[in-house]
């Protein structure tokens, strides 16, 4: 296993340099990296202490810096303490300027503005929390997308994921027991969405969540056959109403998302060439 120190220094939150960190240590097997995050650095006062502390545990440095001063002065202490700096942006912004014919803007945290989108994605949380778990139904009309399935098939995680991504969503389980209540059935407005998964699967989640609650876990909950009578229950539902159905057995939370919000993206295309 490999170590690697890895110094995300911004003149913002960071957050955009540790998804491309973890974007592209993504693609190395054995590496263990160590990040060290250096958020809001504007001044080259704030940017010399930084440096103190990397000279100490010395590695790739990753940097977003809008400043020209500040920015050459990271640079120039890398080269002169032998550290590899890369601008994380600089590709991408370059390659907007070539196609768009203009100068970027030069502003700090530019992406962190709060705008409309911005308060829009607060409220899309605000809704996705408040009708988890079959809450609200008299509101679930108001919902961008509805998302239907078994227990711990993955749906309050992806509805938190595209909320976060500016989508109104609720989300509904579905019981053989309890049948959900019929306004599932009359939504115009949402997009309705099944997700799936195999019986194996969720047997394995839902042991596993029995024994972090300190449940010993055979139960009905973790029954081979009721299970299966659960899912299959849950995919008559899809079927008899033509819903997609989204398959995540094998899908991260990121890829059922990203699933939901091109079927989203689609409908919405149909209805405005259909208008």
């Amino acid at each position: 296993m490999t170590r690697l120190h890895l110094h995300l220094v911004s003149d913002s939150t960071g957050e955009t340099l540790e998804a491309i960190a973890k974007a592209g240590l993504a693609q190395f097997e054995d590496v263990e990296p160590i990040k060290h995050f250096w958020p809001m650095v504007r001044t080259e006062g704030h940017l010399n202490r930084v440096m103190e502390e990397i000279g100490q545990r010395p590695g790739v440095v990753l940097y977003t810096l809008v400043n020209a001063g500040v920015r050459a002065r990271l640079e120039f202490c890398c080269r002169a303490m032998g550290l590899p700096a890369v601008s994380a942006l600089d590709p991408v912004i370059e390659g907007f300027s070539k196609v768009l014919g203009r100068e970027a803007t030069q502003k700090v945290g530019r992406q962190h503005t709060m705008d409309a989108a911005y308060f829009a994605r607060v409220d899309a949380i605000h809704f996705t929390i408040a009708h988890d778990d079959g809450q609200g139904a008299d509101e679930w009309e108001e919902a961008d997308i509805v998302i239907a399935g078994v227990s711990r098939s993955s749906k309050t995680p992806t509805s938190i994921y595209l909320a976060n991504r500016g989508y109104k969503v609720a989300n509904i389980p579905l019981v053989p027991e309890s049948p959900p209540p019929p306004i599932l059935f009359e939504l115009k407005r949402p997009l309705v969405v099944g997700l799936t998964t195999s019986p194996d699967r969720l047997i394995a989640i839902r042991r596993n969540r029995l024994l972090t609650l300190g449940t010993l876990p055979e139960t009905d909950y973790v029954d081979p056959d009721v299970v299966a009578k659960e899912t299959a229950f849950a995919r008559r539902i899809f079927a008899d109403n033509d819903w997609p159905v989204i398959d995540v057995t094998r899908r991260s939370i990121e890829e059922a998302a990203a699933a939901i919000i091109n079927l989203h993206q689609k409908r919405a295309e149909e209805g405005a060439t259909a208008a």
